[in-house]
């Protein structure tokens, strides 16, 4: 049986994040196999798969900031926000006069700090238990909530103009649940030419680097990454004793052990270096909240 862990995956573009995660099932020869954060298929980049037990640790991934690169191209509108839907405007050539320099800052300023954003209609939330794609690819009209994000950077890199477009290379660090193809769009609306994102790839999720992400292709057992390995980038670790983790094992708590955690949560990790799971305080006391399966002795 493979073992418990988290594997970093390079996704190129074309696959849907499902497609990656069944090549990751037949490869290691598992069903249980989970991500955190879809990616769509004009995407690339990072992809965070959580094997066996180890998909426990999805919940406390899959909210953490990430970093995208993506191309913004002004000038077009289309019917997913994104490349892969139609085109459906075109700027004029007489609305691109007040398109300048300053103006393109100065949108991209208004779309950075805590914002408030709608989603794109062609996303995987979903409405009444249905995605929004579903929804709208079977013909019906969706509008989905603003939410609030937090876009902590959203730096211009590279600019070229093209026959009727201009292409805008953007770096953006975000909180989970920001939509990059939300943010072509209004800098698009904003400046009366239209927006849509042509290329996008995600570097960063948490503490997880695609530096050191896999290939597709080469999805093996070594690449994964311990639990306690990648609990360690989520969360505190917490060392407990062996006497420790069978307590936190068996349901119990460690009274008045809620001073040794800095933040809400920690991830402890034995003697021998296995996560035993998450713990969080109540009260004085420290409980799991959540306990990873125990390997088979």
């Amino acid at each position: 049986m493979v073992s418990p862990g988290i594997l970093l995956v390079d996704k190129p573009a074309g696959l849907t994040s499902h497609d990656v995660v069944a090549r990751t099932r037949r490869a290691l020869g598992t069903r249980k196999v989970g991500h955190a954060g879809t990616l769509d298929p004009m995407a690339t980049g990072l992809l965070v798969i959580g094997v066996e037990g180890a998909t426990r640790l999805l919940t406390y991934i899959v909210g953490a900031d990430k970093t995208y690169e993506a191309t913004i191209r002004l000038g077009q509108t289309t019917g997913t926000d994104d490349a892969d839907g139609e085109i459906l405007t075109r700027a004029s050539a007489e609305s691109w006069d007040s398109v300048t320099p300053e103006r393109v800052s100065a949108g991209i300023r208004e779309l950075t700090g805590a914002i408030s954003q709608v989603p794109s209609s062609v996303s995987a939330i979903k409405v009444d238990g249905r995605r929004a794609y579903d929804r709208v690819r079977a013909g019906e009209e969706v509008v989905l909530a603003a939410r609030d994000v937090t876009v902590s950077r959203f730096d211009l890199i590279a600019e070229r103009s093209g026959d009727g477009f201009l292409d805008l290379d953007v770096v953006v660090d975000c909180s989970s649940g920001t939509y990059i193809r939300s943010l072509a769009r209004d800098l698009g609306t904003a400046l009366g030419v239209g927006g849509h994102l042509t290329a996008l790839r995600r570097s960063r999720v948490g503490d997880f680097d695609v530096a050191d992400a896999v290939a597709v292709d080469d999805v093996v057992e070594t690449a994964l990454l311990t639990p306690a390995a990648a609990a360690a980038r989520v969360l505190d670790p917490l060392s407990v004793s062996a006497e420790e983790a069978r307590d936190l094992r068996h349901g119990k708590r460690l009274m008045g052990q809620a001073d040794r955690l800095t933040g809400s949560l920690a991830a402890a990790i034995d003697e021998e270096g296995v996560l035993v799971g998450v713990v969080e305080r109540r009260g004085a006391d420290l409980k799991s909240a959540m306990n990873m399966p125990e390997a088979p002795r």
